[in-house]
């Protein structure tokens, strides 16, 4: 049995799960709607305010033994996405670049001769904030987390002056460059 696999899920109050044939879970909350289909070896059960997600047979192979985890972290995420949100950071680093977010896209200057211009995909919010911070909100995290890694991959932080777009939690090793080596 799976450690992570075997928690159940709490459904906080104003989240509604409907569970539909063919794996298919809904959650409904106040930040908005996902749905999503799971495998079938898996077996979702509501019960008094808590989501279980099980095997349907013990001797399963390995790969439901994988599925039973991943099936409770996708379903938890999605819970809490609908009910609270989730956020992420970026902070853009150098001399003239900039972010700024113009109606429903990301306008970014990061040092090439053109402003890299980002379409800001239906239910994420952007907000650029003081030292060129952008602040991404979201309810479904995969596609938080697919807008932000596509924000970083325009120019990632380079590692001799770690100019670039970067995760404020992240931490860019610096090299020494020439200059240090050749004494």
């Amino acid at each position: 049995m799976s450690r992570i696999g075997k928690a159940p899920i709490k459904i906080p109050a104003g989240v509604t799960v409907t569970l539909g044939e063919d794996n298919k879970v809904s959650v409904k909350g106040p930040k908005g709607e996902l749905s999503q289909s799971f495998r079938p070896e898996m077996a979702i059960k509501q019960e008094d305010g808590h989501l279980k997600i099980e095997r349907k047979e013990e001797t399963d192979g390995r790969l439901a033994r994988g599925l039973h985890g991943l099936t409770r972290t996708l379903i938890s995420n999605m819970v809490v996405g609908v009910s609270q949100g989730f956020e992420r950071k970026l902070e853009v680093i150098g001399v003239g670049y900039r972010a700024v977010v113009e109606g429903r896209k990301l306008n970014l200057a990061l040092g090439y001769s053109h402003p890299v211009e980002i379409e800001i995909p239906k239910g994420i919010e952007v907000a650029v904030g003081k030292g060129n911070v952008i602040t991404i909100n979201g309810f479904d995290k995969q596609v938080l987390g697919d807008f932000c890694a596509d924000v970083r991959s325009r120019r990632p932080p380079e590692v001799y002056k770690g100019k670039g777009v970067k995760y404020i939690e992240e931490v860019i090793r610096k090299k020494a460059g020439k200059a240090a080596g050749s004494k």
